[in-house]
């Protein structure tokens, strides 16, 4: 009961420190810097964001393939559907 409280009391308080990434500071020393920064900053959002991406799509492709291979399994286990 104790480590239920503790794991809700650590869920309370971590989002403030979630939300600090989208600070003014960090957003003013960016947009303040040079173009070779803020072009290194968009190239690396974009390689970040390439292997999330890919395995979502890659699971989505996966399960759509998939889609009928239990429905046919079935099927077949029905008396008299093989014929």
């Amino acid at each position: 009961m104790v480590a239920i409280a503790l794991v809700l009391l650590a869920a309370l308080a971590l989002p403030p420190v979630a939300f600090s990434q989208g600070c003014s500071l960090c957003y003013t020393q960016a947009a303040n810097s040079g173009v070779r920064l803020i072009r290194a900053l968009r190239t690396g959002i974009v390689i970040l964001i390439l292997p999330p991406l890919s395995m979502c799509l890659a699971a989505m492709a996966l399960a759509y393939r998939k889609r009928n291979q239990f429905q046919q399994a079935d099927r077949c286990r029905e008396p008299g559907a093989d014929w």
